[in-house]
């Protein structure tokens, strides 16, 4: 669990330097609805990081403490993070934390996008799947089940937006790739 904490800080340190480098906002969905998203997000770090939290039957291990399990726990919340640190730098200007367009807005389509349409989201879930399992307690499958919630949301809106910026080009992008997991192509 201590590697994942330190793996999901560096993320954080990552996150807000890039964060200094984006273009500005034309359009943003309301504070309302950034909510919508927002508190299963913080819910579900607060459940995951929080070694305070004391309900009995959210500290009982699902799993026994095994050497093998931990490696595949950091293993996942490893490649999660560097698939999200990936993908940013790749949307590069046109990230944001909130659901926007942003000024001269550029559809990515490349790169891990070129997988699917949210692999930010994709890497974190990847992350946090890796960091319940270090965890080992019911908590961390109530944390990923709240950030699936979350980005389930987020996505939805983000889908709004781009339709609406994008039309028939973004159409055929979502129909071309899947939004968290890639799609399978016969």
């Amino acid at each position: 669990m201590r590697i994942c904490t330190l793996l999901w800080t560096i993320l954080w340190i990552v996150w807000l330097l890039a964060w200094l480098r984006t273009k500005a906002t034309r359009e943003r969905v309301p504070f309302g609805s950034r909510l919508a998203y927002g508190i299963p997000v913080v819910t579900a770090f607060f459940l995951l990081f929080n070694d305070n939290i004391r309900f009995g039957w959210f500290e009982v291990p699902i799993f026994p403490h095994n050497l093998a399990l931990e490696a595949v726990a950091v293993t996942l919340a490893a490649a999660g993070i560097a698939f999200a640190i990936w993908a940013r730098f790749y949307l590069g200007q046109n990230w944001s934390s909130a659901v926007s367009i942003k000024v001269d807005h550029q559809l990515i389509r490349t790169g891990p996008y070129a997988w699917v349409r949210h692999p930010i989201y994709s890497g974190f879930l990847i992350a946090m799947a890796g960091t319940a399992l270090a965890r080992r307690e019911p908590r961390g499958l109530l944390a990923f089940a709240l950030l699936w919630l979350a980005f389930w949301i987020k996505s939805r809106m983000e889908e709004k937006f781009m339709r609406k910026t994008f039309g028939a080009e973004y159409e055929e992008y979502s129909r071309s790739t899947g939004g968290l997991v890639p799609k399978l192509r016969f």
